[in-house]
This record gives C-alpha cells, structure tokens and sequence, in this order.
C-alpha cells in the first residue's frame, strides 16, 4: 500500500501529510476546492464535492486503498464501487449503522453499551416529546458536525419551531439530557489484523456545543479508565474497524460513564496526540489502513492542553502577530490549517502545550485564549 486515497480535503486530511511522508505514503485527496487545507500536501488531487461517487471512482483509479477524512459520503453509490473491488478502510459495512445518529444509537444500545434514552422524531410526536419531559437534546440525525444540527431544547415552545422549519420525514433524533461533570473522549485504532489500541482518555471542554479545550490525560479513576477502554474495544471489534476512531463520552456526577457519540475518523479530541504521544492519531489511521504494524500511543510527556483556535470574525487575515505569540508559549505547539478566510467559529487551527503536570491545565489554556480571542461578548458558533 502505498497510494491512499482520502475523502476529504480538510485540516483532518492536512494533518496526515507529515504522517504519510514518515512512512513512504503518497495522499491522494477528493475535495472540492484548491483552497482546502489538505490540497497543499496532496501527492494527487480530485476536485470534486466529497459525495461524488463517479468522483470517487477516478480516486480509486488513482489510489491502493480509500480511507475517509469525514463521514458525508454516499453509502449507497460507494457500494458500487467496493463491488467492483475497491478497498475502503474502514469499510462500508463499519460505517452503514453510524452515519444516522438515530442508527447509531440503536446500535450502540444493541451492544449493551450505556447510552443516554432517545428516540426518533416522528411527525405528529407532541405527545410523546411532552412525557420526556425538558430540557432535552435535539440532533439532526445527518451532517451534524461540531455542535452543528445539535439543539439544547427547554421547552416545548422552543422546539416547536425548529420542527415545523426543519419538516423533513426522520430528520432528528431526541435524547434525554444529561447534567454531566465531564465530557470525556478516547481515540482508539483497530488494525487489519484485529489488534485495538487506545490513546489516553482526555477531557474535552466544550462551549455552544464546539470544542474548546482538550485536557490529556482526564482526571478520572482507573475503573473508570478502564471502562472507557473496554467500551473503545467493544465498538472497534463489533464493527471490524480497520483504522482511528474517536468516541466521545459523558461522566455524570454519580461516577456513570455513557456514550455520546462516535466519529468515524480521526477526531479533534485526539490532535494532541501530534505532539504529545509516541504516535499521531494520524500516522496510526495511516499504519492502521495500509496494514502496517500500529504505533505506541502512550504520552510522551507528563501532560498536554490543546486549545482550538477558531474564527471570532470575518476576516482574510493569516493572524501573524498573534501567531508568533502563541509560539512563544513555553513547550507550545502551534498547527495552522492554512485557510485563507476566517469567519465566526472556523476552526483556523489549534496549540498544543506539553505540560510539566496536569495543574497547568487551565492556566495554559487561559494564556492561549488571551492571546487569541479579543473581548466580546459574540458566541462562537462552529463552522467547519
């Protein structure tokens, strides 16, 4: 294996190229435009918009294996293609039951796996919704991303208009919502032989449902290290994962670890793992698909904040004084996407700080924040 094809052009696919070039690989990437981040790295591009199977056959025709930089593809055209003998890793049959959040839920369920109480929204479901009673979460059950289709609802007069805007048979998905203590996340590898392993359970620190923050390692018990472990296990092994996963999770105040949800991919609760493990969540997505031997993903180091950088305005600027500052960070890792437009809640890039004890956490992050974002009042609503 040495030529990968990728779907998907984003920072994910962008991060692999440092990976890829460690271990002899050539990307060759399908995204829609040469602006995006991964298309600089690119061995070999295809332009053309990420679902585009007729597209995607001329990746194939291009590359050894295909793997997946994001989920918004289509199953149904690609299945043509595996057919015909084209290898995508993960499969097709591992993605089938996440890509509908209400599917995935089901499964997850179906495996024993403790899971937050949902249903599906069905039209004339007043009733119903009513006995759940508020608050309650409401998701879009397709192409949510970074808090986007992902709805906190407290009460009825709310959600209302959100269903009538958003009629569309079978659109949402609704869960109970939990008064969690911490959001937690584990990235886990499978590789073709069956071989699982996991990177250290983190804390992710989230505001208007998007990512902030990424604390490595959580602060958390050993039973409960190990729980999330052996659940990371269950999943990857049940679906015969080939490649990286992240799954995300919630710790309720009496101790109870539930899943939230899981990314098929790489994911951004496990971009510290660039700088702060043995191996990146991207070079053992690359070991895992090509069918190399999979890499240590232990930490190098006593601890690691990773803070996202994202868009507070609307703006073409490439943020060079603030940059340099952020290099200045003692131990500071700075990764820029390279994209040439910010706009409200991007995700422009992130820094990782290797820390000397998790104490530091906090201070760091704060010290990152300060440099980046000027005051206002604006939320930040996640915009890929």
């Amino acid at each position: 294996m040495k030529r990968v094809g990728v779907i998907g052009g984003g920072q994910l696919a962008w991060m692999m190229g440092d990976a890829a070039q460690k271990l002899g690989l050539e990307l060759v990437v399908q995204t829609p435009n040469k602006e995006d981040p991964a298309f600089a790295i690119a061995s070999d591009t295809v332009l053309a918009k990420i679902d585009d199977a007729t597209a995607t056959a001329v990746l194939a025709s291009k590359s050894d294996i295909i793997t997946f930089e994001n989920e918004f593809v289509d199953l149904d055209a690609l299945s043509i293609l595996a057919d015909q003998g084209v290898c995508f890793r993960p499969s097709l049959k591992a993605l089938t039951p996440l890509l509908d959040k209400y599917h995935q839920r089901c499964y997850l369920r179906d495996l024993g796996l403790p899971v937050p109480q949902f249903f599906a929204v069905e039209p004339q479901d007043n009733e119903k919704i009513a006995s759940f009673g508020f608050p309650l979460v409401l998701k879009s059950r397709r192409h949510g991303y970074d808090g986007q289709g992902t709805f906190i609802i407290k009460d009825f007069a709310t959600l209302q208009p959100k269903l009538d805007y958003n009629i569309t048979e079978n659109a949402f998905l609704i869960e109970e919502f939990i008064p969690f203590q911490r959001e937690l996340a584990i990235i886990a590898a499978r590789s073709v032989d069956g071989e699982v392993v996991t990177y250290p359970v983190v804390e992710t620190q989230q505001e208007e449902q998007v990512c902030r923050r990424v604390i490595a390692s959580a602060q958390i018990t050993p039973q409960q290290t190990a729980e999330i472990e052996a659940i990371a296990h269950t999943i990857l092994n049940s679906l015969q994962v080939v490649g990286v996963f992240g799954i995300e999770l919630f710790l309720t105040a009496d101790g109870k670890v539930l899943v939230n949800e899981i990314a098929p991919r790489t994911h951004n609760s496990g971009h510290f793992s660039l700088d702060a493990c043995e191996t990146s969540q991207f070079e053992q997505h690359l070991r895992a698909v090509c069918g190399f031997p999979l890499g240590n993903p232990a930490l190098r180091c006593a601890g690691a904040v990773m803070v996202n950088l994202l868009g507070y305005e609307n703006s073409q600027s490439d943020y060079q004084k603030k940059r340099s500052l952020l290099k200045q960070i003692p131990r500071a890792y700075l990764h820029w996407y390279g994209k040439t437009e910010s706009r409200l809640g991007r995700k422009l890039g992130h820094v990782t700080v290797l820390l000397d004890n998790q104490n530091q956490a906090m201070d760091v992050a704060r010290s990152i924040e300060s440099i980046w974002y000027p005051n206002t009042p604006t939320p930040i609503t996640p915009i890929n």
